[in-house]
Order: structure tokens, then C-alpha cells, then sequence
């Protein structure tokens, strides 16, 4: 347990799932003015329950709605916030290998939560299906997705006559928005985040460069100002983690370089746990977990060391050996494992199975039943 009650599971998911056929079926019906909304979620109601039941069976004790409810890991939740807009961009985001569709949000008002957020129902639904002994985990973009990131908060000053005010407005929804979750029943949410990836990329690219790398440093500081303001204040048996993700789209990827760039930023977030991409050789060694974990002993660190962008089955032994290397850094306690992603971020998908999906999560269940209990 850690603190307030909340628990730490050995054995963790970052939260999405590859889309079953019949579920995009659906989405490309409505989309398309084929059915209706109310037949589209008797579709995605009935593949969530199925999806619940499957985690329960692989042994989660957390369990998500697989994000089947969006096409869009961050832009489903964003576009939705008071105070921004949907719209398509010029170009779209540039993967190794792919091209993402052109969808984007931005800023078209003051920032505020949307209290009739259509992920509320989302979440009361799946609140109503879980069995008894098993938490919802409730998944949401970071805010720090807005905070100059992809020309979403360029048109801040039409609305606000300083920025420290848009941010200030910006972790005000956020606060609201956890806190209505909260209140409809979340004890476990999980704040997805790119930025921090992103920032190692720049970081890295100015090293020698202190004039090159200080907005990027400002960045930040603005995202651990807002993060931690948005959190604070909230009921101390919520559990809040964040996923530190380097891009995940059709088994590919955005960023790479380790986390000592950001290291000393993360080890400032007040969160409860930090999922972190270890699948590779791209995300670096376990140095910087020192400096994230900051000798705080109700943190966890949830190692991501199975990939969700391949079929291939790691080594067990070799699993087993990178834990290891991890317990000399931080309490072996603190530790859980996970893949390095969710299986879906968006809903075209990694390039595996739904079967392989399965037999990936019973790894990663086998491995940590034996190295961490």
C-alpha cells in the first residue's frame, strides 16, 4: 500500500487497447451517418464490457475502457475542455515511417473544465461494469499538451492580458475536471504526457547552447507549475500516475533520448506514479530514476520494459535482470511493471494482434509475479 490507502499494483497497464474490428466497423458507420449515436454505443458499451472482463481475466486489479471511446488518445479529451477547439492543420504529425491524420485543437476562449465532459459518461459506465475488487483507472492527456505544444495555446493573449493567468486558468480546469471524476467515483487517473519526450529531444539538441535550450527550460517549469498546481488540493485517496510516452502510432514513434534532460523536472511533479518507456535502447539507462523517484518513499515507479509495438515475447531472464539493475537505484517495493505504451494511443492501432495483445499482458503478469510479488 502506499500512502492514503491507495494501492500499488505490481502488475499495471498504461491503459489502451488494440480496437476490436467490430467497434471501427461502428466508428466508420457513425462517422460516416450510417447509424446512429445510440447504436454506436450499444457497440462500444457491449466491446467494453467484453474488455473489462479480459483484463480481469490477465490479472489486472486496474482496468481500463481500453480508450475505446475516442479515436485520439489526448485530442478526444482536449477538444472537449472549455475554451478550445477542434480543427484540421496544414500538415499532420510526422512519425518514423508515418504520417498521422490532421486533426488538432486550439485555444478559442478562456480555459475552464466542461463539466458535461462526454468523458464523465464514459467513466460512469465503466464504473458500473467493473466487478467488485477491481479500481477503475481513468486515463487523460497532461495539460502540459497545451503549454506551446502544437500551436494549441498560441492565441492565449486574445483572451488573457498575462500568460502566468492562461496558466493559471489552464490548471483550474484540470483541478475541476479531476475533481469531478473524483466525485463520480475515480480513485486512480493517469495523466498521459508526450511533452516531457519532446523536451528531451530539444534539450538534447541545445546541450551546449544556453541561449538554444532556455525556453525549452521554461517549458519545464511552466508544465511542473500547472501540473502540480492542478493536483493540488485534491482527496488524499485519489492516486494519480502519469505516463511519460516517446509517441506510439502504428508501432512507431515520435522521440528518442534518455530521461536525464527532464530528470531533475519529473522529480518535482507531485505525482503518485510514473509509468516510464524502458523498451529499448532509445530511452536510456536507469541513471535518472534517481533523480525522478527523489528519495520520496510513496512513489512508484512503473518500469515499461516490454514493448506494445511488436509481437515478439522478451526474455523473462532478461526482464528480470533489467528490474534488478532498477532495485539498486530505488526500493524494489516501489517498483511495477508494464509495457512501454498502450497497445492502441490511437485507433488505427500497433502493428500486433489482439491474441498477441493478450499473450504480451500474460508476460508481463508472469514476470512481475516473479520479480517483484
Amino acid at each position: 500500500m502506499t500512502q492514503a490507502g491507495k494501492l500499488n499494483y505490481h502488475f499495471d497497464q498504461v491503459g489502451s487497447y488494440l480496437r476490436p474490428e467490430n467497434l471501427k466497423r461502428a466508428r466508420e458507420q457513425y462517422a460516416n451517418g450510417d447509424i446512429s449515436k445510440e447504436d454506436l454505443l450499444t457497440v462500444q458499451h457491449a466491446e467494453i464490457k467484453k474488455l473489462v472482463a479480459q483484463q480481469v481475466a490477465a490479472g489486472l486489479k486496474a482496468v481500463t475502457d481500453g480508450e475505446f471511446n475516442r479515436s485520439w488518445w489526448h485530442l478526444d479529451f482536449l477538444g472537449n475542455l472549455g475554451g478550445f477547439e477542434f480543427y484540421d492543420q496544414v500538415d499532420s504529425y510526422k512519425f518514423h515511417g508515418e504520417k498521422t491524420r490532421s486533426t488538432n485543437i486550439r485555444l478559442n476562449g478562456k480555459v475552464h473544465a466542461n463539466l458535461k465532459h462526454p468523458f464523465f459518461e464514459d467513466f460512469d459506465y465503466l464504473k458500473r461494469i467493473v466487478p467488485d475488487g477491481i479500481e477503475v483507472k481513468q486515463t487523460i492527456p497532461s495539460p502540459s499538451l497545451i503549454i506551446n505544444r502544437d500551436q494549441r495555446s498560441d492565441a492565449w493573449a486574445q483572451y488573457y492580458d498575462n500568460w502566468s493567468d492562461f496558466l493559471d486558468d489552464l490548471a483550474q480546469a484540470y483541478h475541476d475536471t479531476l475533481q469531478q471524476f473524483y466525485d463520480l467515483g475515480a480513485r486512480y487517473i493517469q495523466l498521459d504526457d508526450t511533452t516531457w519526450a519532446y523536451l528531451i529531444a530539444q534539450l538534447n539538441a541545445y546541450r551546449d547552447d544556453p541561449v538554444g535550450r532556455a525556453p525549452f527550460e521554461q517549458i519545464a517549469a511552466d508544465d511542473v507549475y500547472v501540473i502540480n498546481k492542478a493536483i493540488a488540493g485534491l482527496p488524499e485517496d485519489l492516486k494519480l500516475s502519469t505516463h511519460i510516452c516517446r509517441g506510439n502510432f502504428k508501432s512507431t514513434y515520435l522521440f528518442e533520448g534518455g530521461y536525464q534532460p527532464v530528470a531533475q523536472y519529473l522529480g518535482q511533479l507531485n505525482y503518485d506514479a510514473f509509468f516510464l518507456e524502458y523498451d529499448n535502447d532509445r530511452s536510456g539507462d536507469f541513471e535518472p530514476l534517481k533523480a525522478i523517484y527523489n528519495n520520496r518513499p510513496n512513489v512508484e515507479i512503473v518500469l515499461g520494459l516490454l514493448t506494445s509495438k511488436s509481437a515478439d515475447l522478451e526474455s523473462s531472464q532478461d526482464v528480470i535482470a533489467r528490474i534488478d539493475e532498477a532495485a539498486a537505484i530505488i526500493p524494489r517495493s516501489q517498483l511495477a511493471l508494464s509495457t512501454q505504451c498502450g497497445f492502441s494511443s490511437t485507433e488505427e492501432g500497433n502493428i500486433l494482434t489482439i491474441a498477441d495483445q493478450w499473450r504480451k499482458l500474460a508476460l508481463v503478469k508472469s514476470i512481475a509475479d516473479q520479480a517483484l510479488g
